[in-house]
């Protein structure tokens, strides 16, 4: 799968729950840039 395709993927479900991104980290243990990063398809620094 496309990484920017993911990307949109994961902040469509976060925006479908009223999520922030940094709510979504605090749940799942990773920080809020690594959230954006993902969102924009963007998995390597």
């Amino acid at each position: 799968m496309d990484s920017k395709i993911f990307g949109q993927f994961i902040a469509q479900l976060r925006k479908d729950k009223s999520m922030t991104q940094a709510e979504l980290a605090q749940i799942i243990g990773v920080t809020d840039k690594a959230i954006s990063r993902w969102e924009r398809g963007v998995f390597y620094s």
